[in-house]
């Protein structure tokens, strides 16, 4: 009888013509199911899955809706850096902003990096809108016992300090994978929680489970979790 070998190759779930926003929610959700125990990303609440969709449990964490309790109650996927911020690097941003951009490949695959995706309070989410992460307050009431506060005046979100690492470590990635340019101020600043905030188990392990799905890793994640 004669053996056949079968040689099996290692193809990213992922590749370049096939990464967007649709794919990665798709990956994420089976991702954080497979880890039910992780929070939402700006105010540490718990959620559970009914099929695609996230619900969030604000009984445990102290969440109030500020304004939009329909959006509140669902999570969902928010871009650490705004699509703003690396879409309007493209021609296509220039030509019609998100829109015009959803027919280009490289933006799909920036708006579908998983490394810069996280679970959001759908009204969190929407109030950071592309505002920029700032520290400005002492005083969180706008969500109840929620740790992340948004100034709409000056257009600034100031994000709880377990997470400004992560958000650092994002910005640095996205920087460099998609030649990004940082502002003086937020290079500053980015620097800064990179340092007082290193990688928890939890960011080190989701890195290695993004690489595994989307075939790369976010080294300045990697360089601190070895």
């Amino acid at each position: 009888m004669k053996k056949f070998f079968v040689t099996l190759l290692f193809i990213p779930l992922f590749s370049h013509s096939a990464q967007n926003f649709n794919a990665a929610k798709t990956k994420l959700v089976q991702l954080y199911k497979s880890n039910p125990q992780q929070t939402t990303f700006y105010c540490d609440c718990e959620y559970s899955w009914t099929g695609k969709k996230g619900i969030v449990d604000f009984s445990k964490c102290g969440y109030e809706p500020r304004k939009n309790e329909n959006r509140a109650k669902r999570i969902e996927w928010e871009h650490v850096m705004p699509a703003e911020n690396f879409g309007r690097h493209l021609q296509c941003w220039r030509n019609g902003g998100r829109k015009e951009c959803k027919k280009d490949s490289r933006f799909n695959e920036m708006e579908g990096d998983l490394h810069n995706l996280q679970p959001s309070i759908g009204e969190v989410n929407g109030d950071r809108s592309n505002f920029r992460y700032s520290q400005f307050t002492k005083e969180f009431t706008q969500y109840g016992q929620c740790k992340s506060a948004v100034d709409f005046q000056t257009r600034k979100f100031q994000p709880r300090e377990e997470i400004r690492g992560i958000i650092a470590r994002t910005y640095f990635y996205m920087s460099d994978r998609y030649n990004i340019n940082l502002s003086d101020s937020e290079h500053k600043l980015m620097t800064a929680w990179n340092k007082m905030y290193p990688p928890s188990n939890w960011e080190c392990e989701r890195n290695k489970l993004i690489e595994q799905i989307q075939g790369n890793d976010n080294k300045f994640v990697t360089q601190q979790c070895n």
